[in-house]
Order: structure tokens, then sequence, then C-alpha cells
């Protein structure tokens, strides 16, 4: 699954820690989910959704292996 979190954080100017501290997760979370270790739960997704003001699918993608 690709994502651009790394993006949108640079435009609302905030770090991993800032993020992870608005979402309720930790920046290990936030690290793994840019680097596409990690798929969201449903909740988290809709979370960082919210938090951007964009659709879930705006911010992840599925790729046609997954």
């Amino acid at each position: 699954m690709k994502n651009n979190l790394k993006v949108q954080r640079a435009i609302h100017n905030l770090t991993q820690q800032d993020l992870a501290e608005r979402i309720g997760v930790s920046r290990q979370t936030i690290n793994a989910l840019e680097a596409g270790k990690y798929v969201p739960s449903t909740v988290l997704a809709l979370k960082l959704a919210k938090l951007f003001d964009k659709t879930v699918n705006e911010i992840f993608e599925l790729e046609p292996e997954d």
C-alpha cells in the first residue's frame, strides 16, 4: 500500500512526533506507515484523513500486489 503521509506532513509542517501525538500513536508507527511497513487500521486511516482534511483514498492507495 502506497501513501503520501510524508508529503502531507510536510505541507502541514509536522514532524513524525507531532503527527503521532495528534492522532494518539507512537512516532514509530508513523515511521512504519511512511516506510510502507505497516498497514493502518480503518480507524487510524480515518483519523489521518480527518486531520489532513482528505479522503482515505487521497492518502492511501492500493498497489496491484495488495
